[in-house]
């Protein structure tokens, strides 16, 4: 038999394990979404993680980054299908609201949840499985919306607590406007082409708006004097760009019009905007999104509006945790300890009946070095975070009874009571209760 070690294997990097101890800052991040998204109309929707490898190709535009150079695309070795992991899900939810005619009788509130995969370099708050949050408004035509799905945003940071999140808003008008700009932009960019990086030059007969979005300092002053797209806009578009602006001024949100906004997916049209904080480093933008009437036409359907965004759940977590927001563990209301076979039994039945009461239990269970004695199992009792012991021994089997243990957080704890094994259920729910334990809701307490 060989005696050589196993090699360890380690996860993908730039995809990572989100732990236990996370996990009560994702669920109050997620329940707090679910409710603002709900209160608006937003009915959720789920799509596959796995895509046509067309479907980005077309919507995305062959000369982005993403589809360039970041996704995760492989073949089909069973039938030759070209499939693609989903950088974004814009694509994938107007897919399927046309695959299925969703839109046939009304407009129609998404929003959707998930893992998205890009082949990035990771750094902090970016990663190449990330998670997103995201809502598509698909059939509306007006501005109203594109303001609705601002304030929604608003709303959001406010119930998150989160602060210094500032919005930038532009409109890239439509098509016809956009080439008009184009053209005079790339003659611009033609003059100035000793300024231009490589990867401007790369991009200057593609999509030589992407270059005003460049990060490059060397080409900032040159940029910024570039032809902008709002002076190029018609009546319709100037017209529409206004009232996303009076809706959010009525409503007293905040904004700064930022000219060289655009946004990386071709299918963007008129407004755009972006959440921005000045808090993570250079990864600033949290939640970006738009208007993109194109794309349901792209994709083979009637013309129809839409409009949208996307949040990067990994950064906005990142965000809660630099505003000092902490968790308490995830608590449980009981821990069941129990010494001998017959008190084994009757714990088992306790915390089933706990249960049924709505209380969370945790019960002790062995380790792989034995069920650990009465010490040790209330040590694990502590950790727990549990605000009540139940202790069944040998003589509590004989009595008919346990002892009920006020934890307290701490080990030697509070006063303690013998309860019948019957009346546990009712005497616990009284006491819960009475300290104003909500069983409506998650146990996870959040402290600004």
């Amino acid at each position: 038999m060989s005696d050589k070690k196993t090699e360890k294997i380690v996860g993908v990097k730039g995809m990572n394990d989100i732990l236990p101890a996370d996990a009560p800052l994702w669920e109050l991040f997620e329940n707090t979404v679910h409710t603002v998204l709900k209160s608006y109309g937003f009915q959720q929707i789920r799509t596959p993680i796995v895509e046509p490898t067309a479907l980005f190709a077309r919507g995305l535009g062959a000369v982005t980054d993403i589809v360039e150079k970041e996704m995760y695309s492989f073949t089909d070795t069973m039938n030759g299908d070209e499939l693609t992991l989903r950088p974004e899900c814009t694509a994938g939810v107007v897919r399927s609201v046309l695959e299925h005619n969703l839109t046939y009788d009304s407009p129609k509130r998404l929003w959707y949840a998930g893992p998205m995969f890009r082949h990035e370099r990771p750094q902090r708050g970016r990663y190449r499985q990330f998670h997103q949050i995201g809502a598509e408004a698909i059939g509306f035509a007006g501005p109203d919306i594109d303001a609705e799905l601002i304030l929604m945003c608003q709303r959001l940071w406010d119930d998150l607590g989160l602060q210094n999140i500032r919005l930038e808003l532009n409109s890239i008008g439509n098509a016809d406007e956009r080439n008009r700009h184009r053209a005079d932009l790339i003659a611009y960019f033609e003059k100035h082409v000793d300024v231009l990086d490589e990867e401007a030059k790369r991009r200057l007969h593609s999509n030589p708006l992407r270059i005003l979005d460049t990060k490059n300092p060397a080409m900032q002053d040159m940029v910024n004097a570039a032809p902008k797209l709002l002076d190029y806009l018609g009546d319709e578009s100037r017209a529409h760009f206004e009232g996303v602006q009076k809706i959010l001024r009525h409503n007293n949100i905040p904004f700064t019009i930022n000219p060289r906004l655009v946004r990386g997916m071709d299918y963007y049209n008129r407004t755009v905007f972006e959440w921005i904080t000045d808090q993570l480093g250079s990864q600033g933008t949290v939640c970006g999104g738009g208007r993109y009437d194109p794309l349901v036409e792209m994709f083979g359907g009637k013309p129809t509006p839409a409009c949208g965004f996307a949040m990067g759940v990994e950064r906005l977590l990142e965000l809660m945790k630099a505003n000092g927001d902490q968790l308490t563990p995830n608590q449980c209301d009981a821990y069941v300890v129990h010494q001998g076979e017959e008190a084994q039994l009757q714990a088992t039945v306790v915390a089933e009946r706990l249960r049924d009461a709505g209380l969370d239990v945790v019960l002790h269970c062995a380790s792989a070095t034995g069920p650990g004695s009465f010490k040790s199992q209330m040590k694990r009792a502590d950790a727990s975070g549990a605000a009540y012991a139940i202790i069944i021994g040998e003589d509590e089997i004989a009595k008919g009874e346990a002892v009920v243990k006020e934890m307290r957080g701490t080990e030697t704890g509070g006063s303690q009571s013998h309860v019948a094994f019957a009346a546990i259920p009712d005497y616990l729910v009284d006491q819960i209760v009475g300290d104003d334990h909500d069983h409506d809701h998650e146990h996870v307490h959040y402290h600004h």
